[in-house]
């Protein structure tokens, strides 16, 4: 059994089955799931999730070093590309967000380790029974949103963090019937949440 906001869509089921809660700590690919939980805001996950190879070869496979140094130029490219969601504002905050994670990095040392430092450096493992009970964002989320918008981050509220969090493994919000949830650690025993 699969949490139950999978759907019978191939793409999400691929995702949830391979991607969603595994512990990333790759620069590249957690700089990808920033933007892309970004992008998503105010649409469904399922639409960025299709749009994704799109926005790989549209912002140069989220490299932050090659962002980063995007001009005015390249930003109004990007918003001709039908490809990906046309947003000035979310479309500008991937260039953002890569100069400001260049910054982390220069100060952390990557980009990993600054954002693990928001869960000790391991994942959160919840024990929900059902999807709905999943909340929305969590004091993790809430202070990870607030450290990386004074950094200059933008689109990265305590909701866009919290998701954040989940599709990278910083906690493991798969549901306590799902195949996922002990595939990832997670127990029988433990906090649980009803």
């Amino acid at each position: 059994m699969r949490c139950d906001w999978v759907g019978d869509d191939p793409t999400m089921i691929a995702y949830h089955d391979e991607e969603w809660g595994v512990p990333v700590h790759d620069e590249r690919l957690l700089f990808e799931f920033l933007s892309l939980e970004g992008a998503q805001a105010g649409l469904s996950w399922s639409t960025i999730l299709n749009r994704r190879e799109n926005y790989r070869t549209a912002f140069d496979n989220f490299d932050p070093d090659k962002v980063a140094g995007y001009s005015e130029d390249k930003i109004n490219y990007l918003l001709r590309n039908t490809a990906i969601i046309r947003n000035r504002l979310k479309v500008r905050s991937v260039v953002t967000n890569a100069r400001a994670v260049l910054g982390v990095r220069e100060e952390f040392g990557s980009f990993s380790a600054y954002i693990w430092r928001f869960v000790g450096g391991r994942t959160i493992q919840n024990r929900w029974e059902r999807s709905i009970d999943v909340p929305a964002k969590t004091r993790e989320a809430e202070a990870m949103s607030k450290d990386l918008k004074r950094r200059g981050f933008k689109f990265v509220g305590p909701t866009i963090c919290y998701a954040f969090m989940q599709a990278i493994g910083m906690v493991n919000d798969h549901t306590i019937g799902c195949y996922r949830f002990r595939e990832l650690g997670g127990s029988s025993r433990g906090r649980s949440h009803f």
